[in-house]
C-alpha cells in the first residue's frame, strides 16, 4: 500500500468516526428526505438551519435565474456530495444531478443515496480526477466540500474541464477569512479539539480547510475565474460574531459567503 493510499484510508476512517460521533445519518429514510430543512435526529439542528438558509438563497438567487435562462433541465455535478441531500433536492426540481464523493459510507456518504425516492447518479470520484468528459456540466457545485481540497488550483482546474463554456462554478458553505493566518489558526484549533475529543488530529490528508481573500485573488489570476460574491443572511447573532470576537480578543470568525465563478 502506498503512503498516499494509506493516508487516504486513514483519513476516511477517522472522518467516518467523527461524523458518526456527531450524529450524522439515520436508519430512517425520512431523515435524509427532510434535509436540509429539518434535522429529524435533533443532533445537529443549528447546523442544518444554516445549511437550509444557504440552500434557499442558492435556489432563489442563483439556480432560479439559470433555470429561466436555460429553459431546460440542467446537468449539475455535486462534488463532495456527502449523503447526497443536495442531489436529491436538485432532482426534485427536474434537473440531472450527479453526486460525487470519495466517502462511500451508508449513513453519511454516497451509499446514503439509497434513501431517496428520486433517482440520480452517484459516482465515487476524487476532486482532482473526475471521471467525466470535458464540458459535461452546466453547473459544478462544491457544497460544504471545497475546503477538503489539498490544492485549489488543481481541484478547480478539474472543475473547469468538466464545465460547458457558459457553465458556472458554485462554492457553498466553505469557511472564508480575510487573512490566511486566521484560517490557519482555525484549522489548528480544530485539529487540537479533535485530538482532545477523539484521540487523533484527523489530518492524515492535508486539506486546506478554508479559503482566504488573497487566495481567491490568486485563483482569479492563475485560472482566469471571475468571482461573484453573495452574502446570505443568517441572523443577527451570526452576523454579530466579528464584533464579539474582537471584544473577546479572539481570532476573527469565518464568513460563509456563496461564491459563483465564471471562467474566461
Amino acid at each position: 500500500m502506498t503512503t498516499d493510499t494509506e493516508a487516504r484510508r486513514r483519513f476516511l476512517e477517522e472522518y467516518r468516526q467523527i461524523r458518526h460521533a456527531e450524529g450524522r445519518g439515520s436508519d430512517d429514510p425520512a431523515y435524509y428526505r427532510a434535509l436540509p430543512y429539518r434535522d429529524l435526529s435533533g443532533r445537529n439542528s443549528a447546523m442544518w438551519r444554516m445549511r437550509a438558509a444557504t440552500y434557499r438563497y442558492f435556489e432563489s438567487r442563483i439556480l432560479a435565474p439559470l433555470e429561466q435562462r436555460s429553459n431546460r433541465p440542467l446537468d449539475i455535478l455535486d462534488v463532495g456530495a456527502g449523503n447526497c441531500w443536495m442531489s436529491y433536492r436538485l432532482s426534485l426540481r427536474n434537473h440531472n444531478p450527479c453526486a460525487a464523493d470519495i466517502f462511500l459510507d451508508a449513513r453519511d456518504g454516497l451509499r446514503a443515496a439509497r434513501n431517496y425516492a428520486e433517482p440520480f447518479s452517484a459516482v465515487a470520484a476524487e476532486f482532482d480526477d473526475l471521471p467525466f468528459r470535458q464540458a459535461s456540466f452546466d453547473l459544478v457545485v462544491f457544497n460544504s466540500s471545497l475546503h477538503y481540497s489539498t490544492d485549489y488550483e488543481i481541484t478547480l482546474s478539474e472543475a473547469r474541464r468538466c464545465l460547458r463554456p457558459q457553465g458556472q462554478l458554485v462554492i457553498l458553505d466553505s469557511p472564508i477569512y480575510a487573512k490566511r493566518e486566521h484560517g490557519e489558526r482555525m484549522a489548528a484549533e480544530r485539529h487540537a479539539q479533535f485530538e482532545r475529543q477523539y484521540g487523533f488530529r484527523s489530518d492524515a490528508l492535508r486539506s486546506i480547510e478554508f479559503l482566504d481573500q488573497p487566495m481567491l485573488r490568486h485563483l482569479a489570476s492563475v485560472l482566469g475565474v471571475s468571482w461573484t460574491v453573495y452574502r446570505p443572511w443568517y441572523g443577527w447573532r451570526w452576523h454579530a460574531r466579528p464584533v464579539k470576537a474582537w471584544l473577546q480578543r479572539r481570532r476573527p470568525p469565518s464568513r460563509f459567503w456563496i461564491l459563483v465563478g465564471r471562467f474566461a
